[in-house]
């Protein structure tokens, strides 16, 4: 900055004057320097509140697990799923055996769905075998009798045999007059797959 000198003042003056004006220019030039405060730091954002106890334990071990916490009352799947257990035996009372035995018959078919046929039933059959199913009063299986074995295929028999087994037990007969048993009739085809005759008649 340039000062000029007052025309006219005594030395002394002049001196004094010139003072100033350095002073002034010393300051002018530390202002345009760039000679500011340092910038004000901002302050680190105070951390949110963090739950605490057993949900906070549960929270952090879901997320570490890359899951997601439990919701409060949401029933949890069982570990394993499993088929539905079958009836434990057919409820509807028959009004007698000949009304029981198509019952049985029904049911015999229902719990093999895959060793039985529908329809019309072939001819010739493979083979039929007839056996006499005897019953305690509850409808569970006392002892089964072969009435009828067949010339061929044998091996029918025993698979007649299995699938009353599978059927069992069958609808309590205590209500029914003695003795406790009925026959069936099985049809088998060329497949070895059998229908009941009781629910032809």
């Amino acid at each position: 900055m340039r000062c000029a000198e007052p025309f006219g003042q005594d030395r002394a003056g002049a001196d004094g004057s010139r003072a100033v004006c350095h002073a002034v220019a010393l300051l002018l030039a530390l202002l345009a320097g760039g000679c500011s405060p340092p910038p004000e730091v901002a302050a680190p954002a105070a951390p949110s509140a963090a739950p605490s106890g057993p949900a906070a334990s549960i929270g952090s071990r879901a997320a570490a697990a890359g899951g997601s916490a439990p919701t409060a009352g949401t029933a949890q799947a069982p570990a394993g799923s499993s088929t539905p257990a079958r009836p434990r035996h057919a409820t509807k009372p028959s009004a007698d055996w000949e009304a029981y035995r198509r019952q049985a018959a029904e049911r015999i078919v229902a719990m093999n769905p895959d060793g039985t046929y529908g329809g019309t039933p072939p001819e010739p059959l493979l083979a039929i075998p007839v056996l006499e199913i005897e019953l305690d009063g509850d409808g569970s299986v006392r002892r089964i009798r072969v009435l009828r074995q067949p010339g061929q295929a044998r091996d029918t028999v025993q698979l007649a045999i299995a699938a009353v087994r599978r059927a069992a037990p069958f609808a309590p007969v205590s209500h029914l007059p003695r003795p406790w048993a009925f026959t069936e009739t099985f049809l088998f085809d060329g497949q070895r797959q059998f229908k009941p005759r009781s629910l032809d008649l």
